[in-house]
């Protein structure tokens, strides 16, 4: 007779896309519902609870282990897809295993189903190809996508889509653009590729980061792609003197205050718009300390995530301050990250007096509550009149 242990691991060997564990085997098990689903490389197991779901992300290798000690402890059921195979594994109250499976005949379809891929219309539409896309491994020479690629895939469109909802409501048909931290830059090409070849807007584009090999690789890229008004230069965010009026500051991963930095100098220059998606926001956690609110501060985990979510409130207020509109949006990133934030900001010059104090004001009493000093605060001033 077959353990438990290896019908799961017989399960798991078989690659499933999705996986649903259910039939918790205490009343008190605060997760209803888990599900797991198949990413680029990884798995996400997503913890339902009545009111909240918490994600996590965990190797191929390491689901085996994980499903077997969700069945051991907590959950009675598994049921898991493949492209062809359905299966499900239950214990009865009593341990005994039933196990059973066969063809996939209803089970959820795979992310990159093509008939998933036709109902939506993506602004990087498959059969055209797309040079920074192929190079990533993306698309392949014919402009198809990659099966195993379909979720950056996504992931990509939705990041031009945030852009594309602002850019949209304007007839714009130049923008010099600053790219802080660019990294490898596979999105600011797709973003320079959809300005030019989808918007039609002549654009001058600057990429700055600190990695001499990266700044040499991207400008070469971009030389290959014949992309003539986009370069790449060595520098750092804090101090950057610009060589033209700025109408985008796009940041994605500045690390800690070098986001703060990025967001002053977009403010600085009267940007239009600003695209940020922070990490690593230490600063306030180390500097964090209330009576009021001690609870916050007690548990060292929800310190963290709670300075994080502050400073990005406290850095969209001060936004609202400087005279934009500002949203913080969900933001599911290339990386294995479950979710992030970007900050989108379009500025308006009609923002009244009043709805900017306030902002302010909001920002102000967070600030004071918690003993915080952010760096973007002190960089702007805030004392000052606002003008």
């Amino acid at each position: 007779m077959n353990s438990l242990n290896d019908y799961v691991s017989k399960i798991t060997a078989d690659n499933p896309s999705k996986i649903v564990i259910s039939k918790p085997a205490s009343k008190t098990e605060p997760y209803k519902k888990i599900v797991v689903e198949r990413k680029n490389g990884y798995y996400q197991i997503a913890r339902y609870t009545d009111k909240q779901v918490f994600h996590e992300n965990v190797t191929t290798e390491q689901i085996g282990e994980r499903c077997l000690d969700f069945l051991e402890h907590t959950h009675m059921q598994i049921n898991a897809w493949t492209e062809h195979r359905e299966y499900s594994l239950s214990l009865s109250k009593k341990g005994k295993i039933l196990y059973h499976e066969g063809k996939n005949t209803a089970g959820p379809q795979l992310p990159w189903n093509p008939s998933h891929n036709r109902v939506k219309h993506y602004l990087l539409e498959e059969g055209q190809v797309i040079p920074p896309l192929v190079d990533m491994g993306i698309f392949t020479s014919q402009g198809k996508v990659v099966k195993s690629m379909y979720d950056k895939y996504k992931q990509i469109n939705r990041f031009i889509e945030l852009i594309d909802d602002v850019i949209k409501k304007q007839n714009y048909t130049h923008l010099n653009l600053i790219d802080f931290g660019c990294g490898k830059s596979y999105l600011t090409f797709i973003l320079y590729y959809y300005l030019t070849e989808i918007r039609k807007i002549s654009v001058n584009m600057i990429g700055l980061d600190l990695k001499e090999d990266v700044i040499r690789k991207c400008n070469a890229a971009a030389e290959k792609y014949h992309y003539d008004h986009l370069r790449f230069e060595l520098g750092d965010i804090n101090g950057y003197t610009c060589p033209f009026d700025v109408d985008m500051v796009i940041t994605l991963h500045a690390c800690d205050t070098a986001t703060d930095y990025a967001l002053y100098n977009a403010i600085s220059w009267n940007a239009r718009m600003i695209f940020s998606v922070p990490c690593c926001q230490h600063e306030l956690n180390s500097q964090i300390s209330t009576d009021t609110f001690s609870l916050f501060t007690r548990y060292g985990i929800v310190s963290e995530r709670f300075c994080a979510l502050a400073t990005d409130a406290i850095r969209a207020n001060l936004l609202e301050y400087s005279g934009y509109n500002t949203q913080l949006l969900e933001f599911v990133d290339l990386e294995h990250t479950p979710k992030n934030i970007l900050i989108r900001a379009v500025k308006n010059p009609s923002k009244t007096r009043d709805a900017r104090e306030k902002a302010l004001k909001e920002a102000e009493q967070v600030i004071s509550e918690y003993h915080l000093s952010p760096t973007l605060y002190r960089l702007l001033s805030p004392k000052k009149a606002i003008p």
